[in-house]
């Protein structure tokens, strides 16, 4: 008998329910096993039960597949539970292409200002072995450790501590300097949501209870951070795209006063432009005199006032028109700046 589309579409509803709660049942089990693999002994059915707000027995069902299903040694004591050690992962047969690829994508993500820890020298030493003694000397000349500088090494320090309350949903207290021209010294409780790179450094959106709203944190300026034994959870309203609201680089803009941005590079400047995908809303046109339109619609904000000046005389501001005065403006203080002799 054939089905009416109503029921075609009932049917398809169920069905996509149902993945949905597959697809959210494995994310919460890899979930849970990274918890305790992180945390030894600290967390039992009822803490995980409440972390997911979900029942005790439920919590139970998943526990039965991570040490029947997956066959992972946990064990229950009374302080919580534990893995009486960790599997080693199986040895990847790899190319000689594929291992080099692998080291460099690695070795980049040492370059990352904040990412360095030992676990990832100890990644790279690895990859390393797998290559012959003749390739070592090649491979010592192309590598260029950072320097790990002081800021580099609390950056780190704070970076660890952050990505360790935000996998177990601790509460995180902070010693924090704020941006401001007083740089004043506050001391704050957090419940991290995201950690996002930003230039040469990491922002931090974690409600904040001091001042009961999700705010956005320089990891940089957290002086000292401390994991507190107190759990939370993140907001079911929370959602990260709506939060930073179209916005450019890590300030945030409002999505309400988003709107049309046009500009018109140089050849020379549209070239670097129209290779990088700075925006999901941006549009790229080339024009037949060699200069590039890029257009996107977001909330213009200081921090995309100071990228579109960086380009100087290799771009022009169509649209809007208080963009276009508030670049003339700087340029013109900058030109009455060096005509003065500083």
């Amino acid at each position: 008998m054939n089905k009416t589309l109503s029921e075609i579409s009932e049917a398809n509803s169920v069905d996509s329910a149902t993945r949905l709660e597959e697809t959210k049942r494995t994310a919460r089990i890899l979930e849970i096993i990274l918890m305790i693999a992180a945390a030894p002994q600290r967390y039992q059915r009822k803490t995980l039960a409440d972390h997911f707000g979900i029942s005790v027995r439920m919590i139970g069902k998943d526990l039965e597949i991570i040490r029947h299903g997956m066959k992972l040694p946990l064990e229950s004591t009374r302080n919580g539970f534990l893995f009486t050690h960790t599997p080693r992962l199986p040895l990847l047969q790899l190319g000689f292409a594929e291992a080099l690829a692998v080291l460099n994508a690695v070795r980049a993500g040492q370059g990352v200002s904040g990412i360095g820890s030992p676990d990832l020298a100890a990644a790279v030493a690895r990859l390393e072995a797998l290559f012959p003694n003749e390739i070592h000397t090649l491979l010592k000349q192309v590598s260029q450790p950072t320097p790990a500088t002081e800021q580099r090494q609390h950056r780190q320090r704070m970076l660890a501590l952050v990505d360790r309350a935000l996998l177990e949903r601790s509460k995180l207290w902070i010693i924090y300097v704020t941006g401001s021209r007083s740089g004043t010294i506050t001391e704050r409780v957090v419940h991290p949501y995201h950690v996002l790179p930003h230039v040469r450094s990491w922002q931090l959106i974690a409600y904040c209870e001091r001042r009961q709203e999700v705010r956005m944190f320089k990891v940089d300026r957290i002086q000292q951070a401390k994991i507190l034994p107190a759990t939370y959870r993140i907001s079911e309203d929370f959602e990260l795209d709506r939060y930073m609201g179209g916005a450019w680089g890590a300030m945030r803009g409002d999505p309400a006063t988003a709107e049309r941005v046009l500009l018109r590079f140089s050849p020379e400047a549209g070239r670097w432009v129209a290779e990088e995908e700075w925006h999901p809303s941006q549009i790229v046109e080339r024009l037949d005199t060699g200069e590039v339109l890029f257009q996107v619609y977001i909330s213009v904000t200081p921090e995309f006032v100071n990228w579109v000046m960086y380009y100087g005389a290799q771009v022009l501001v169509l649209e809007p028109e208080h963009l276009r005065e508030t670049v003339m403006n700087s340029h013109r203080s900058a030109f009455e700046l060096y005509s003065h002799g500083g």
